[in-house]
């Protein structure tokens, strides 16, 4: 923990950022501020899923409480329209990082900056570039892999595939924050090639209450689930329903 002598507000010096990307956009730049007219920033336009591997340094920061100013654009619309300018989205974070011990020389502490589907910012400190906490790339290989063309509905290019399933993904996490890899596969799968609307059939409901804070649960009990309830969800004959299961 560095800390400055005359202060009892915690002091983080020769800081390496790194940022998260979890939201369906591209993270194109952000920069946290603290309170005391410090900053640090990151981003290069990160896909969505990625930012392990990428750092910036050498940064100090102090305190507690943080502002943080990013910018996502949707690469589909971009693609779509080359010859406009990026339309970015500017979004603003407050992040409260409690007092947190910190052990490595400069540059060798790494903040990761972890940026969630809902806009929600988590700070964590690390001593490796790795640990995301969502792996979208994961879950796409293993869809296109297993599902080839269905992965490319209308002829759309690899990366918009990509993105496309990273989409879905990250409603799997904000409807009921699946992070696992196995459990993020069944719902792409389920959502793109059998009904949208299968989290309302009872069965899956139950399924989701049971599996609650149980990483890798769901994605197994889905796989399990009997082929009647699989027909009844592709003829989408069954009576909808929704619980509580899903965060706000």
């Amino acid at each position: 923990m560095g800390c400055d002598v005359l202060s009892s507000e915690p002091t983080y010096g020769g800081l390496s950022v790194s940022g998260m990307n979890y939201t369906p956009f591209n993270l194109s730049r952000f920069i946290i501020r603290d309170q005391y007219g410090n900053r640090a920033g990151g981003g290069g336009d990160l896909m969505p899923g990625s930012g392990e591997g990428r750092v910036s340094c050498c940064y100090r920061l102090k305190g507690t409480d943080f502002t943080v100013d990013w910018e996502v654009y949707d690469a589909d619309e971009a693609s779509r329209n080359i010859y406009s300018p990026i339309k970015k989205i500017y979004k603003t974070t407050q992040v409260h990082f409690p007092k947190t011990k910190i052990s490595g020389g400069v540059g060798a502490v790494i903040l990761a900056v972890h940026f969630y589907p809902d806009d929600h910012v988590e700070f964590e400190f690390r001593n490796d570039m790795g640990g995301s906490r969502i792996d979208y790339a994961e879950v796409s290989y293993w869809f296109k892999t297993k599902y080839g063309r269905a992965a490319y509905p209308g002829d759309i290019d690899e990366a918009e595939a990509f993105r496309r399933i990273a989409r879905v993904a990250s409603q799997g996490w904000l409807k009921y924050r699946l992070t696992a890899d196995e459990d993020l596969e069944q719902y792409v799968y389920y959502t793109l090639l059998v009904n949208p609307d299968f989290d309302k059939h009872p069965a899956v409901q139950r399924i989701v209450g049971e599996t609650q804070g149980k990483p890798g649960a769901f994605g197994a009990a889905m796989e399990a689930l009997p082929d009647s309830v699989v027909q009844e969800l592709k003829s989408n004959r069954f009576e909808h329903v929704t619980t509580g299961a899903e965060h706000g």
